[in-house]
């Protein structure tokens, strides 16, 4: 309790058999006036090292991820010294590395994740937030006590100011924290432990199998048919795909998918007998019906964009960023209408999977009673709200968490959902290296990748795609119904090999072996995933202009592999090392294996 008669509750949570530690913190006011809060973390590290009476130099290191849309999870490793984190001759300069996210996408530039490694010591601290929006993460030293901290960005950086009158409390998004003896590597995926205890408690069972799904975005961009379902239908027929997702477009969309969603009406020039035919045809080819929704913005050239009264304000006019208006989530209007339009119309259908996606920002704020920052985490606390209604509503429904591809992969959304888009990187060169780089911040079982495909596609070229996508789940797309019989070969080998990884998939641990790659355009080198549990491995290679690679572990028996033969790949085994010959450049392969 402070003078005021404020009280400060630091609330600490462990389970049994995890690694992580939950926190968070409330405050209470007991004082006999409003408190206006400015700044509250979630967690607050210091003492950052422990080891040492002073700080090695160049010893401790700040690790962070960037993302960009279809550049997610580029890791960022900076010693403490570049970032001016070592204490002046007083000392009296503090140092500060201040980072974080404004607005609605919590993932447009930086993961809400930061950890400090001791090199010598091989000790890292991790930590995350669970935050739908605005948010920060500090570092600070102002002597040899290196802090770290975080939470919701505060009212210098967020505009965020939250009044608390008395007898009120307010409770700050929950942060996970955990140490390891290792590297990064090793602490953030533990880390992921707190989403695997959500996908024990919460996860839809249907999700167990971690099934195969066709999304038919790549084949159309945005223009489903009826006529397009039933032709894929046709293709996919007998492949062990679990779902069919129609994905946008399937709404009237005269002036394009982008600018016309919000009204939510089906098109009748596109789906002249409604939805219900191809639900039907879907369902009789033993697949489960998903659709496409962006349900809390609205295009500009929808009917719902003039709803003015029910959008967000700002300076009186409706929030407008790109071709999007923004619903007020908590106006009763809306959340009835969102009823009509999504929750019963997904009931009617009889829609088995949800791709939620989220495509602007809605930036600082809008207008409101409350500061910028408190009315946008109103308005996000609200949305996701709206999620847990369609869970409650529909408990066997499949959900997807999307945004432009990665932007909502914090552990709030993920912990609520049952699988992300893990990028929109369709068909780009990089997307095994963002595949790899999310099994730090993400559970691989959760992780939707893209493997798109082309009817000018090579063999090679499809490899390359598809086992990028065995590194998470397998979303199949693009030119199915223009492939030979020996393109369809390459994917039902593909298909057939992921059946095989799901158990490695749902349970295990991860180690990239790759070195700095500089361009995610122009990738140069090599990258080899391990992943491994009880000494049986998935081995996941992505070759960019190497000839030659020797394996950096070793192997006691190959027991499959995928793309090795037809591609010309030579696999030498003397003993327990492997070397890999690549005829070619930009070549896919993987193998299962067990480990010595």
């Amino acid at each position: 309790m402070d003078e005021k008669r404020n009280h400060y509750v630091h609330h600490v949570v462990w389970k049994s058999g995890y690694h992580v530690l939950e926190t968070f913190v409330s405050f209470e006011n007991h004082s006999n006036e409003v408190q206006k809060l400015e700044m509250l973390a979630s967690f607050s590290l210091s003492n950052l090292s422990p080891f040492y009476e002073s700080n090695p130099i160049g010893n401790m290191s700040l690790i962070r991820y960037q993302s960009k849309w279809s550049f997610e999870g580029r890791k960022m490793t900076q010693s403490i010294e570049e970032l001016q984190l070592e204490p002046s001759w007083k000392p009296s300069g503090v140092g500060l590395e201040k980072f974080g996210q404004v607005g609605s996408m919590p993932v447009r530039g930086w993961f809400p994740y930061a950890a400090i490694h001791d090199r010598q010591k091989e000790v890292t601290w991790s930590a995350c937030l669970a935050q739908p929006g605005a948010w920060q993460i500090e570092a600070y030293r102002l002597d040899e006590d290196l802090c770290l901290s975080g939470g919701l960005a505060d009212r210098d950086y967020g505009h965020w100011l939250k009044e608390v009158r008395p007898s009120e409390s307010f409770t700050t998004p929950k942060a996970y924290l955990t140490v390891v003896l290792g590297d990064e590597e090793v602490a953030s995926q533990r880390l992921t432990e707190a989403l695997e205890l959500s996908v024990t408690e919460n996860g839809n069972p249907s999700e167990a199998e971690l099934a195969v799904q066709f999304n038919e975005f790549c084949t159309s961009w945005g223009r489903p048919t009826e006529a397009s379902v039933l032709e894929n239908l046709v293709s996919l027929k007998g492949k062990n795909i679990e779902y069919y997702v129609i994905d946008a477009g399937w709404y009237t969309n005269q002036h394009g998918w982008e600018k016309s969603h919000g009204d939510w009406q089906v098109n009748r020039d596109q789906f002249p007998n409604g939805l219900s035919s191809v639900i039907g045809a879907i369902k009789d080819n033993n697949m489960i019906p998903g659709i496409w929704f962006e349900i809390e913005t609205v295009g500009t050239e929808s009917i719902a964009s003039s709803f003015f009264e029910h959008l967000l304000m700002k300076d009186g006019y409706p929030l407008t960023v790109g071709s999007r208006r923004f619903w007020n989530m908590r106006d009763p209007w809306v959340k009835d209408y969102l009823q009509d339009k999504v929750i019963d119309f997904l009931k009617e259908n009889q829609i088995g999977y949800l791709k939620i996606d989220y495509n602007e920002n809605f930036g600082i704020g809008f207008d409101g009673k409350a500061s910028f920052g408190e009315e946008s985490r109103l308005q996000l606390e609200v949305s996701q709200q709206f999620i847990l209604n369609i869970k409650k509503e529909l408990p066997d429904l499949v959900i997807e968490n999307c945004s432009s591809g990665g932007h909502r992969l914090e552990y709030s959304m993920m912990q609520m959902t049952d699988l992300s888009s893990f990028s929109d990187a369709h068909e780009a060169i990089c997307l095994p290296i963002i595949g790899a780089n999310l099994h730090s911040l993400m559970l691989p079982r959760q992780s939707l990748i893209w493997a798109v495909v082309r009817k000018q596609d090579s063999l090679q070229r499809l490899y390359y795609s598809m086992t990028g996508a065995f590194l998470g789940r397998i979303c199949l797309s693009g030119d199915i119904n223009e492939l030979s019989p020996s393109q369809w070969q390459v994917i039902d080998e593909c298909l057939s090999f992921y059946e095989e990884c799901k158990s490695l998939l749902k349970q295990g641990q991860t180690q990239i072996f790759r070195q700095e790659i500089l361009s995610y355009r122009k990738p140069t080198g090599c990258q080899i995933v391990l992943r491994y549990h009880n000494k049986k491995a998935l081995v996941v290679i992505h070759n960019f202009d190497q000839d030659w690679i020797e394996l950096p572990f070793e192997i006691a028996e190959i027991r499959k592999v995928c793309g090795i033969n037809r591609q010309g790949i030579l696999l030498e085994k003397s003993l327990n090392k492997c070397r890999i010959g690549f005829p070619n450049q930009l070549m896919g392969c993987a193998f299962l294996v067990d480990l010595i």
